[in-house]
């Protein structure tokens, strides 16, 4: 319990990690500390292999895929800290792969996921501009080639919402508060940094800017994505779409109806959602057990 109280501390003195965060990586590492002592091992002992014969042992009593990359994420970022503290010099869940979603299966982050990547960006040129694209992307569940596509007239601060095109059709998304709050920091320091004055052959300025003053591209936002997934130690997990299904899945469990989701997402008709609406009785359990403050 020391290693699991001092790796608490950390996230908390020192990432400024949520109270959630902190609860759901303990309950992770404490699950995995007793799977080693039914091997007479302690977490400080642990090789590859054990981490990896956990990591079946979850698939094989039918743990979810989404939930056994984020118990694998948790693991792999206590033994960052262990390797930080200069107790270990190996991190025994570095190069396993995370398992893939099943082609039916939605993976999505948690509530309190979700929270710990978006505190990842610096407050910098870089960072606000960051954190702006992650607030827009979960706070409007919008598909990657409509972020990339806004343009500057397309956002609407004082009213709240931003125009997109997704599959040859534009529709109104509206802008919560920290996605507007996150663009107008954007605006104000980073955008007139990254733009360097440039004039657009269209005329139209491009609302998001790479450090030539270019429009973002997918590669960019790509590497982007696993860069910050790095940090949060969910690389492999943590791509632009994630984040569409985090935003679709959370609005269900709030109590979205399934029209007005159709209708934020882009969707032509309902068909797109049956698999956010097959979650089984045990994912929806496990989506409890990963979100809830009280679980």
């Amino acid at each position: 319990m020391d290693n699991i109280r001092s790796f608490s501390e950390y996230l908390r003195d020192s990432k400024n990690t949520s109270e959630n965060t902190i609860l759901a990586y303990s309950r992770d590492i404490l699950a995995f500390e007793k799977y080693l002592g039914r091997k007479d091992k302690v977490l400080l002992d642990a090789t590859q292999t054990d981490v990896l014969s956990y990591i079946m042992e979850l698939s094989k009593a039918g743990k979810s895929t989404s939930t056994t990359n984020r118990k694998l994420a948790s693991i792999r970022a206590f033994y960052i800290f262990k390797i930080k503290e200069g107790e270990l010099n190996v991190n025994p869940a570095d190069n396993i792969k995370t398992p893939r979603a099943e082609r039916n299966e939605v993976d999505f982050l948690s509530i309190s996921e979700v929270e710990e990547l978006l505190k990842q960006p610096k407050e910098s040129i870089k960072g606000y501009r960051d954190r702006a694209i992650f607030e827009v992307l979960y706070g409007t569940g919008i598909r990657v080639n409509e972020l990339i596509e806004l343009n500057l007239e397309d956002v609407n601060l004082r009213m709240g919402f931003i125009t997109c095109q997704g599959n040859g059709k534009g529709r109104i998304v509206p802008l919560g508060s920290y996605a507007k709050d996150a663009i107008k920091k954007y605006f104000d320091s980073s955008m007139p940094s990254l733009s360097k004055n440039k004039k657009y052959e269209d005329g139209k300025t491009p609302l998001f800017l790479n450090y030539m003053g270019e429009r973002f591209t997918r590669q960019g936002l790509w590497k982007l994505m696993k860069q910050y997934g790095k940090a949060v130690g969910m690389e492999e997990r943590i791509t632009p779409h994630i984040l569409r299904n985090s935003f679709t899945v959370h609005m269900i469990q709030n109590g979205a109806d399934l029209k007005t989701l159709q209708e934020l997402l882009g969707y032509d008709d309902m068909q797109a959602l049956q698999a956010f609406m097959q979650l089984s009785k045990s994912r929806i359990k496990d989506v409890y057990d990963r979100t809830h403050p009280r679980a």
